[in-house]
């Protein structure tokens, strides 16, 4: 059994000791890190990864035959495989490393949309997306003359299926959702989606940055057509993304980008592409970043991702009880399954002014929009303050926040 958990038990003290961001004092008091909707800290082992990469391995990968590139090119690939296996994914050629979940949704949306859509074709989206699964469809929709639709939102902070069912016809060609909201914590009914998608003949892509620190995301499954994630939000480096696609429809759409790498062979009369997934890794990749983040999902699975989402669902609930006991506080998403984050809003105070309150205490929190300017605005609200929490999160953290929170209030 690993020392991480303890008879099947969280061994927080276990787990802190291996970030070692937490162990530093903000503003005179101890940090307490609750934006990990944003990014994750990051494990000693992802960090000396890093190091080692570049202290031991230093080399460019897939071109080389000199030690250093042999096994820097292998451990590269080694991560290929780790991420295969951690999504349940058929394939390792299925799996697309890019530089974030950002650059995952617009490859889709370039090449699959511009070869598949048509005037009048439909994609939809929720209006709970995060921007970076909107604008990518904007644009390719105001290119193709396509209709981008939107799944409503209701007062609770969930999906509209009934609407969504309406807005499906056979001019929809793409649906493209969350997994699970950053903004409201929203865990969205994606089996549901995907199946009557593929009903109505839509391709569907999920986006999984939120989830996949803490939920089993099986793309087996759930038979989702597309899966793209971020390395960071998963206590990985930046810079790093995944993007899963079903091998059928890889081999049918053109490269995104152009260079090296991606091709088999050049010249002036023309050019053919590398096979999968090489067609869509142009150009040098990040490769320390992908090595180290072999590490991250290590961590991840060493813990185990229902031991991770127990832990952290009782920190969502302490932190969503104590929430309710202050005046003036208004919780968005008040559901029962959610990822661990809260959004919730103060009367008579601006979400800015309470994260600078709340800074001064040592409390790390995130406030705004969260590229969420669509959703922020169905709740009439410019935004939110945003707690969201990990695995290396403790009660007592959550303790000094509401502390915090009942001293701002009491000065309102």
């Amino acid at each position: 059994m690993s020392n991480l958990i303890s008879d099947t038990e969280v061994n927080i003290d276990k787990i802190r000791e291996q970030f070692p961001a937490l162990d530093q004092d903000v503003n005179g008091y101890p940090l307490a890190y609750f934006d990990n909707a944003a990014t994750t800290q990051k494990p000693s082992s992802v960090i000396s990864s890093l190091t080692n990469y570049y202290q031991n391995d230093n080399a460019n990968i897939h071109r080389g035959i000199h030690t250093l590139a042999e096994r820097a090119t292998a451990d590269f690939e080694s991560t290929r495989i780790a991420i295969q296996e951690f999504i349940n994914a058929p394939e390792q050629e299925e799996i697309i490393f890019t530089k974030g979940t950002s650059e995952g949704i617009n490859l889709v949306a370039s090449s699959l949309g511009r070869s598949i859509l048509s005037q009048g074709d439909d994609v939809i989206i929720s209006g709970m997306e995060h921007h970076s699964n909107i604008v990518p469809w904007q644009l390719i929709c105001d290119e193709k003359g396509a209709n981008l639709k939107i799944i409503p939102v209701t007062d609770d902070g969930e999906l509209d299926l009934d609407s969504f069912e309406q807005l499906l016809t056979r001019q929809t060609k793409i649906v493209s959702v969350v997994l699970a909201s950053n903004a409201l914590g929203t865990i969205n009914p994606v089996e549901t989606i995907i199946k009557l998608s593929h009903d109505a003949g839509a391709y569907v892509l999920l986006d999984g940055a939120q989830a996949m620190a803490h939920l089993v995301v099986d793309v087996r499954k759930l038979n989702c057509d597309f899966l793209a994630f971020s390395a960071h939000k998963m206590f990985g480096p930046t810079g790093v993304g995944v993007l899963f696609g079903k091998r059928k429809i890889l081999e049918m759409m053109p490269p995104y980008q152009g260079g090296g790498e991606m091709i088999k062979e050049v010249s002036f009369s023309g050019t053919t592409y590398a096979d999968l997934p090489y067609k869509f890794e142009a150009g040098t990749p990040n490769i320390a970043d992908v090595i180290a983040f072999k590490k991250a999902i290590g961590f991840i699975q060493e813990i185990g991702r229902q031991n991770i989402y127990k832990y952290e669902n009782e920190l969502l609930k302490k932190a969503t009880r104590s929430l309710k006991t202050i005046s003036g506080i208004k919780i968005f998403a008040d559901i029962g399954e959610k990822v661990p984050v809260i959004s919730f809003t103060m009367e008579g105070m601006h979400p800015f002014d309470i994260g600078m309150l709340l800074d001064s205490k040592g409390i790390a929190v995130r406030t705004g929009h969260h590229c969420t300017q669509p959703l922020m605005a169905r709740f009439g609200i410019e935004g939110t303050i945003r707690a969201s929490f990990s695995i290396y999160n403790t009660q007592e953290e959550i303790e000094r926040l509401i502390v915090a929170l009942e001293v701002i209030q009491s000065r309102t």
